[in-house]
């Protein structure tokens, strides 16, 4: 059975909503066939019929309207879940609304712009057994699944430290007062939420670091900057980390690195070896030892055997890929799968603490702070 879907967003001019909607169907196990793309009931008709091929009767105004339009379908005709693809402010009034008309969700990262608004909508997950992803899509990649299966077979030995940094530098001038809209809600807080590189890269590297050493962050010490005179919200920043187990770790994310496209990185060393992923540099895998040759893995070669690789090894498979690896596994968590591997509401609420915590650090002074439900509390 083909899943159907609604997507929330996507509308003209966006980016990420067609990439959801692209990864979504990659697989031809779902496909839209609903959805509310902008704000302005009728910009969201134009779109949905025109960018999706939509009838204007599945093209809603808003939210509400989606939910109860879809409640009054036949049950073959639903929508068995909705993508959450708007702004960070919007996603925590958006998700709860689906929950509550009863549609599984996935959405798009950061989760909420407060813990205590992720809290709510995974505790609402369990209440009514919905499934919920976000789309930390990077774990979506071949070679990382295999960096973490390595890790967690014990072949790097106990692991000591984790590198991870985010570098992009489009935001190196002060893009937000130029027209460009993607720049000028990821650096408004009352869009963005409180941080802005750590909110929007940054969270990825936070998901990338646990995802990959199986390992939890108990306490960070930050210094984030907003270097673009007037800028409201970091543009660059570091982090410290102190992971389960006692290894030690550094987030870095900047969104001023001139030259930089998307040149996230992952380093983990353990007592017996190292590894290093570079997302733009996708299908290796490098693996260092302290007794023997590096060896370099390639997505689908000899001796990998991590899941998502979909082409015979030398054929570059990349972005797209691993986000449609994210949908894949959810849509068979929605058929019945007992074992799948995507970030889930849990995955989401770490992240949204995480970004409180570092800016709660960083206005401090960069002090250290644990990870806890509760932002205020000190060690």
């Amino acid at each position: 059975m083909v899943l159907r879907f609604a997507l929330i967003g996507g509308g003209e001019g966006a980016f990420i909503g067609a990439v959801h909607r692209l990864a979504a169907e990659l697989d031809g196990a779902a496909r839209i066939t609903a959805g509310c793309f902008s704000s302005d009931p009728q910009r969201s008709r134009q779109a949905g019929q025109k960018l999706y091929g939509l009838p204007e009767s599945r093209c809603y105004g808003d939210v509400s309207a989606l939910v109860a339009g879809e409640q009054a379908l036949p049950a073959a005709e639903r929508v068995h879940f909705a993508i959450v693809a708007t702004p960070n402010h919007t996603h925590f009034p958006i998700v709860r609304a689906l929950l509550e008309g009863g549609i599984n969700v996935v959405c798009d990262k950061p989760f909420t712009v407060t813990s205590a608004e992720a809290r709510t909508l995974a505790d609402l997950c369990r209440q009514r057994s919905l499934q919920l992803a976000v789309t930390y899509n990077y774990s979506g990649y071949p070679m990382v699944r295999e960096a973490r299966r390595l890790i967690a077979d014990g072949a790097l030995g106990t692991i000591r430290r984790v590198q991870c940094e985010y570098l992009q530098g489009w935001l190196s001038q002060d893009e937000e007062r130029t027209g460009n809209k993607q720049a000028e809600w990821r650096t408004d807080p009352a869009r963005a939420g409180s941080a802005g590189a750590f909110g929007d890269i940054g969270s990825h590297a936070e998901q990338l670091v646990r995802y990959v050493s199986g390992l939890d962050i108990e306490a960070v010490c930050a210094d984030l900057s907003a270097f673009v005179p007037g800028r409201l919200l970091d543009d660059d920043g570091n982090v410290l980390l102190r992971l389960s187990g006692g290894a030690r770790g550094v987030i870095s994310a900047s969104q001023i690195a001139v030259g930089e496209e998307n040149a996230l990185s992952i380093r983990v060393y353990g007592s017996k070896g190292g590894l290093i992923w570079r997302q733009e540099e996708p299908n290796t895998l490098t693996v260092r030892w302290a007794d023997r040759p590096f060896e370099t893995r390639r997505t689908g070669g000899p001796g990998t055997q991590a899941p998502g690789n979909r082409l015979p090894a030398g054929h570059p498979e990349g972005y797209l890929e691993a986000f449609a690896n994210i949908y894949q596994a959810f849509t068979a968590q929605l058929r019945g799968a007992s074992e799948t591997d995507y970030p889930d509401a849990e995955d989401g609420l770490k992240g949204v603490q995480f970004i409180e915590r570092v800016v709660a650090s960083s206005q401090r002074g960069g002090i250290w702070l644990p990870l806890r439900d509760e932002p205020g509390e000190e060690q």
